[in-house]
């Protein structure tokens, strides 16, 4: 396979550092019009016409001359044969579970989405066109490098890789006119080791064991690469360096040389949980995971949060941040080295270690991967990395996203392809993650990257000019990778759009994702936060928590890590305010603030988790109303306009988390910490958000009552601030008796005790709410209960 991008025809495809996708103005998308109903001949460029003997030739390109070029199949470039062979043996010795080695599947035909929503069928010339790109591109994976298995496996090939010989590195540079590895192994003298390039525009190097047997780099040796560019003389860190470390003083990065030895690598010890049938995550952040104003280190979470974690009763930890940024107020999304796990919080063996822990408690381990854009870093990220704008990136203002100040990958090339889809598998090989939240996937979508765009719902808005085909064809060769070779493995989409066929499988013609992170709600929240509760529209929230694609799963939360963000307002913080540093000690009166704004949050809480998906998720601290925003240390800052931004002293006080509050039996943060626990193990031993049935039989606008049936619960919520009801009648599916399973009015959880728990709730052949049986009940103000059905 070398490093070269095959052309499947010498007509179809034009080249700018291997572009394997069409060659379009900055701007501008050429995919088929959505809202034609022409099967035959979707509205293709002439230069994007498939040909039909695609799996019969072989050819490879010439990126040095900027277009493709055949090469005949009698004269294999050095080393083709050799690799695929090398790379399909290695992959099916090492992927062995039992006899049976993992493959990613064939494509399918693609059909099925047509079924499953025949509505698509208006647009079916884009998904069919969509789908044909994917199978292309799957096709010439699988004829020119051995499959997506070891296509995906970049990393042993680029990079710096280690034999029993020596070191060899290699970088694609298309870009750079010469070459040199350059770190404290040779003085950083940029004549003792020059790379040499081949044709398609990769650097190599070989550096032989010293004499006694030792690398010629030593571990934890600082490395670059010094190219001469068209952008002139630069050092850069290899884009496949698997640690970076910031010296003290220095602003950039520097790439780091990591192999220890054998006696210092992190063996894992524990296998890998399986996927549990509802997701329960608890969203975190290594550095700001400690009550202490400082950067908390993988140790410490491994200690200290993944044992509270697990108490709390959540299934999934989803950790944010693991991609090395050089900057730490971007909380993780401006990656610089895609390969490197942060090294503010520990080292790499630091990491498995919390990984290996996590699997030990029965926690899956989830990456927030970032995929969708990159640091604009020149020095220590992959920004201009040969000189050239357009090396990982589109150029010109469709690689660049004017709102996150970042770079924007061209997932037409072909480069850009192995070398994304051998970073999810990097993480998911070498570090054990058990999946992904995948960042920013609306950006990656849509040329207007969902900025100042309302989706209303109309299927033009998601199948037409403005698709990036290219962004969508890649998230389904991911999705194929991570599901075919790693099956328990957890994929999530965040989309705000609501693209339909996103959660549904490759090969029936969707993108592929298990999961959307159900955006909506939170947005909903937030909007029903500025207004008195008093003008709440049951409907309103019904609606926007069942609003959600029928067979595609969704992972829903009530705030995320988005929320939190200095600027922004918790839950917590919107219904409590001031209040919350005053009157949550237990000793003190509370306001009818404070009461109000547990009452809701509790109830917040549970409706979300109750209603708004297969899965659910909280950003740490929040469980227990965390009283302060995030506010990352940093300095003043100057605009372009020249106005000044003050900074905070660079304080790390308002960027850590306070459990010690949560935990305080003096507080009023407990009862809302014991709440949110109880709520997972409600969901733990039922398993309501994953129950096929699920009914809202009452959403009543005058009493402020929502009642819903999910699996063998009965949720009652009574929004009303001042209205309780005596015998309340509930409908109900099933005959039998009830009990209290779960009551946000408990004393333990900072309520009001108004119900005995030793009641029991028999059920009478009483139609109500269109439902055949019903029993009453006693439902005080601001309270939700739970009823379960008992044996």
């Amino acid at each position: 396979s070398g490093f070269g991008s095959p052309s499947l025809s010498s007509s179809s495809l034009h080249f700018a550092g291997a572009v394997l996708s069409r060659a379009a103005s900055p701007g501008k998308v050429l995919v088929p019009d959505g809202e034609s109903d022409d099967l035959a001949s979707p509205a293709q460029p002439e230069e994007l016409q498939i040909p039909e003997d695609i799996e019969e030739q072989t050819a490879e390109v010439n990126m040095t001359g900027g277009t493709a070029e055949k090469l005949q199949s009698s004269e294999p470039t050095q080393g083709i044969v050799e690799t695929i062979t090398d790379g399909v043996t290695k992959g099916v010795k090492e992927l062995v579970v039992g006899e049976k080695p993992r493959v990613v599947p064939k494509p399918g035909d693609g059909q099925k989405i047509y079924e499953i929503d025949p509505t698509l069928k208006d647009f079916r010339s884009h998904l069919d066109y969509r789908y044909s790109e994917y199978k292309r591109i799957r096709a010439a994976i699988d004829q020119h490098e051995g499959g997506l298995e070891a296509f995906s496996r970049g990393y042993e090939k680029l990079g710096f890789t280690r034999s029993a010989e020596g070191i060899t590195y290699r970088e694609w540079a298309p870009g750079a006119h010469s070459a040199a590895l350059v770190g404290d192994f040779n003085n950083w003298n940029p004549n003792a080791d020059t790379m040499t390039r081949d044709d398609y525009g990769v650097w190599e190097i070989f550096l032989p064991n010293n004499a006694d047997g030792s690398s010629a780099i030593p571990h934890g040796s600082r490395v670059k690469i010094r190219m001469d560019t068209p952008s002139g003389v630069k050092d850069s860190i290899s884009a496949w360096i698997k640690f970076s470390v910031q010296a003290p003083g220095e602003i950039p990065f520097n790439g780091i040389y990591y192999d220890p030895p054998e006696e210092e690598k992190y063996v894992f010890q524990h296998p890998q949980p399986k996927r549990p049938e509802s997701l329960r995550i608890y969203e975190s952040h290594i550095g700001m995971s400690s009550p202490e104003p400082k950067i908390n280190s993988y140790a410490n979470f491994r200690d200290e949060v993944l044992p509270r974690i697990k108490r709390l009763g959540y299934n999934a930890v989803q950790i944010m941040a693991i991609q090395e940024h050089s900057y730490y107020a971007s909380f993780g999304y401006h990656v610089t080295n895609f390969f490197a796990p942060s090294s503010r919080f520990g080292t790499p063996e630091d990491l498995k270690s919390l990984i290996d822990r996590a699997h030990e408690l029965g926690l899956l381990v989830l990456m927030d991967i970032v995929h969708s854009h990159s640091s604009n870093n020149t020095l220590d990220g992959l920004n201009g990395f040969d000189g050239t704008d357009t090396h990982y990136f589109h150029g010109g203002p469709r690689g660049h996203h004017w709102m996150w100040d970042s770079r924007l990958f061209n997932y037409g090339s072909w480069e850009v392809l192995r070398f994304l889809l051998s970073n999810a598998r990097w993480w998911l090989e070498e570090y054990k993650f058990d999946g992904f939240r995948f960042d920013g996937v609306t950006s990656m979508m849509y040329t207007h990257h969902g900025l100042q765009m309302t989706f209303t719902g109309n299927y033009g808005e998601y199948f037409g000019f403005a698709t990036d085909v290219d962004a969508v064809v890649y998230l389904m060769l991911v999705n194929d990778l991570i599901h075919g070779l790693y099956p328990d493995a957890v994929s999530i989409g965040e989309d705000v759009s609501g693209m339909p066929t996103f959660c549904i499988p490759v090969p029936d013609g969707g993108v592929g994702f298990d999961y959307r992170l159900h955006m909506a709600v939170a947005d909903k929240w937030i909007e029903l936060l500025k207004q008195s509760d008093e003008s709440w529209k049951m409907g309103d929230i019904v609606h926007t928590l069942t609003n959600r694609r029928w067979l595609e799963k969704c992972v829903t939360y009530a705030e995320s890590h988005d929320q939190a963000l200095v600027g922004d307002k918790t839950i917590a913080f919107w219904l409590m305010d001031k209040d919350m540093y005053d009157f949550m000690a237990l000793d003190r009166p509370s306001t009818p603030r404070i009461d109000r704004g547990i009452a809701l949050h509790k109830m917040i809480r549970l409706v979300t988790m109750g209603l708004g998906g297969e899965g659910y998720l909280n950003f740490m601290g929040n469980e227990f109303g965390h009283p302060e925003w995030i506010d990352f240390p940093r300095g003043p800052q100057t605009l372009p306009t020249g106005k000044v931004l003050p900074g905070n002293n660079n304080s790390y006080d308002k960027c850590r988390r306070r459990f010690d509050l949560g935990d305080a039996d003096f507080l009023r943060y407990r009862g809302m910490q014991e709440f949110d626990q109880a709520m997972q193990h409600l969901e733990e031993k039922y398993g309501f958000m994953t129950s096929e049935h699920q009914y809202v039989s009452r959403k009543h606008e005058e009493d402020k009552v929502i009642i819903f049936e999910r699996g063998d619960l009965v949720f009652v919520f009574n929004f009303h601030w001042s209205n309780s009801f005596f015998d309340y009648r509930v409908g109900c599916s099933k005959p039998g008796k009830y009990k209290v399973a779960l009551d946000s009015d408990d004393a333990l959880f900072g309520g009001f005790s108004r119900l005995d728990h030793d009641v029991d709730y028999f059920t009478t052949e009483h139609p109500h709410d269109n439902r055949p049986r019903s029993f009453s009940v006693y439902t005080p103000s601001r309270t939700a209960v739970v009823y379960a059905l008992t044996e």
